[in-house]
């Protein structure tokens, strides 16, 4: 029988006083009854295991016929030996690789682009070139900050889309946004900072990530014009973490006014700002406002992701980085993980230097403009007393509802229902005393999907309320019999 060796690590000693062949089936024995060795999984052939064990073949084949007779592994001629597709009682349960929850019927989950519309001939035409052309010492353990490459072809697409002041040497390559900001906040810590202010509400992962280093998190409500900037002067944090160009997940855009206020509050207190400019690219009713970190490089931190506008799947994110901040950024990098996967970077350069992120810009604006067109038509017809809220942006729509709703129990429905989506308190700090507000992606459905998914979301909505005044008319007549009484 020809194949591919398999390893099997099975340490046999000749001076332990007990045969090589014993101790080869007790050790098989043992890993198979504890789990170790799952049912079906294939054993290496008596050849293979002999020479990596430096043991004869028939110490092999008679430890392999033991285990056989005694059915904990099937032998036959001419397939590959393999654990018997048995459960042993005693074996430790093992967990899957991945849980998975069932796809919903109509997916109005946020945050994530169109999966299927991800550019893979585009992107296998630009890693194959990057490959080819790729130095066999970028292969090795070089540019821990970034393929130069890159920073340059990121360089150039920023300044030119964004208006970001960038020179390739300050930025910085990372597996995303969230280990950028990871980075940033313990080379902030290290500098000194203590306080950190961030948008309530916002993305929950954003707390854990700044509590779990220790450091006070420090809630800065939004409004209509984005981050109250005002609370900055009471609270004095040492760094603000903001989304000007479409907060997340409000949609609102950072005023012109506020922008001033805000670049006035830095230069007076010499803090630090985070841009997070994670979608900034997707404005359907107008040209996207500029990046503030134009505004002042010195102190705000520009960070871009490929996730919202490419796949979470390609882990590529940057941070543009002041002078003053680089060499400690750079330091945690090393230290962390010695920079993101090169080849993806190499592909990633290749597919900005031949303009193919511009062509799918283009084309995913159009789709998604149109998507979200229609969920504002939907809701128009069978929500009509419901708001869409925020700028015509991103990926979401922002629903807020009449007074007496329950935001939390129409999204618990929903998922009964099979149809998948957000509300607002899920990323707030502390609840508000607001309307019940729905965060509803429209990035991953069809405009046929998003009218029947609003369609019957509206009945979800309408059962949701009528359980809610039922219960409300209930608790008056209790209250009135007691009063009776």
């Amino acid at each position: 029988m020809t194949s591919t060796p398999l390893d099997l690590l099975l340490p046999v000693s000749r001076g332990s006083g007990r045969t090589l062949g014993r101790q080869l089936e007790d050790q098989l024995r043992a890993r198979i009854r504890d789990g170790s060795l799952r049912p079906g999984a294939r054993l290496p052939s008596t050849r293979d295991l002999a020479g990596e064990l430096g043991i004869s073949r028939p110490v092999v084949v008679d430890a392999y016929a033991q285990l056989a007779s005694e059915g904990y592994i099937v032998v036959r001629q001419g397939s590959r030996p393999h654990v018997c597709d048995c459960v042993w009682p005693s074996a430790k349960p093992t967990r899957a690789l991945e849980t998975s929850t069932p796809e919903p019927r109509i997916d109005f989950r946020p945050g994530v682009p169109d999966l299927a519309a991800f550019p893979r001939g585009a992107w296998l035409r630009a890693t194959r070139d990057a490959l080819r052309r790729m130095p066999d010492a970028a292969l090795g353990y070089v540019d821990p900050h970034g393929a130069l490459v890159l920073r340059q072809a990121l360089g150039d697409y920023l300044a030119r889309v964004r208006g970001v002041d960038v020179d390739p040497s300050r930025v910085i390559i990372t597996s995303g946004w969230a280990q950028g900001r990871t980075l940033l906040l313990r080379a902030l810590q290290s500098m000194g900072a203590r306080r950190i202010a961030i948008e309530d509400p916002c993305f929950v992962d954003a707390w854990r990530a700044i509590e779990r280093l220790g450091l006070e998190r420090v809630a800065v409500p939004v409004d209509d014009d984005g981050l109250n900037v005002d609370a900055l002067e009471r609270l004095r944090p040492d760094v603000v973490i903001v989304t000007p160009a479409h907060q997340y997940p409000s949609g609102a855009v950072l005023s012109g006014e506020r922008r001033t206020a805000l670049l006035d509050w830095v230069r007076r207190h010499d803090a630090t700002v985070v841009e997070d400019d994670y979608d900034a690219e997707f404005r359907y009713d107008r040209a996207p406002v500029g990046a503030l970190q134009s505004l002042d490089p010195a102190r705000i931190v520009y960070a871009g992701t490929a996730s919202k506008t490419l796949a979470p799947a390609l882990r590529l994110g940057w941070l543009v980085l002041p002078t003053r901040l680089l060499p400690r950024v750079q330091e945690e990098q090393v230290l962390s993980d010695f920079g993101s996967p090169r080849i993806e970077q190499y592909a990633f350069a290749e597919f900005l230097g031949r303009g193919e992120l511009d062509r799918h810009l283009r084309r995913m604006r159009v789709r998604y403009r149109a998507r979200r067109d229609a969920l504002v038509a939907a809701v128009a017809r069978h929500l009509p007393d419901a708001t869409v809220c925020g700028v015509a942006a991103g990926l979401h729509a922002v629903l807020r509802l009449p007074a007496g709703h329950d935001e939390r129990a129409i999204m618990e429905a929903a998922q009964r229902e099979g149809i998948a989506l957000n509300y607002l308190g899920a990323y707030e700090s502390r609840r508000s005393r607001r309307p019940a507000t729905l965060i509803l992606g429209y990035a991953r459905s069809g405009e046929a999907v998003i009218g029947a998914g609003i369609r019957e979301l509206a009945r979800v909505v309408s059962r949701v309320l009528s359980r809610v005044d039922s219960r409300e008319d209930s608790h008056v007549v209790r209250r009135n019999a007691r009063s009776v009484r």
